[in-house]
């Protein structure tokens, strides 16, 4: 048992340290069941729940692992292609997978290879400013040509 300002009060009778906590006007707080007798602790409950609200709040939660997607036009200019490939440098630093995507339209469609070498020249862009590997490769799509990198460990 423990009161408001830290002391160890030692093991107690239930009944008597919530009659204790009732003369100091304060609650009787159970702080863990996982052992035996359960630990309690005698504070006020309202500034006892704004304490663990705080400190839920301050817990990082693991972010990385999603999937951002990249898209690239066919008649992309090669400093759109730079800007871009910052922009994927950015979220695998992060730890996420980036989805590459060329749609093709129209006639497009008809000129694959050229559209295959717009995407190797990305990948090389890429390339040099972060180091990745191909989680799947380039893989034609009804609408064009897709691909998922990750960064290299």
């Amino acid at each position: 048992m423990v009161d408001e300002t830290g002391k160890q009060l030692g093991i107690m009778n239930i009944f008597d340290a919530i009659d204790l906590a009732k003369s100091k006007d304060l609650d009787l707080i159970q702080v863990t069941e996982k052992v035996e007798p359960p630990i309690c602790k005698i504070a006020d409950y309202g500034k006892y729940l704004y304490q663990q609200q705080k400190k839920e709040k301050k817990m990082v939660k693991p972010r990385g692992g999603e999937l951002k997607e990249i898209r690239l036009t066919f008649g992309i200019s090669p400093h759109d292609m730079e800007t871009r490939a910052n922009q994927a440098k950015k979220f695998l630093e992060e730890g996420n997978k980036v989805k590459i995507n060329m749609n093709l339209r129209g006639r497009e469609k008809a000129m694959g290879n050229f559209a295959t070498e717009k995407v190797k020249k990305y990948l090389e862009t890429l390339n040099n400013l972060i180091p990745i590997k191909e989680e799947r490769e380039l893989k034609r799509e009804p609408r064009g040509f897709s691909m998922i990198v990750s960064k290299k460990q």
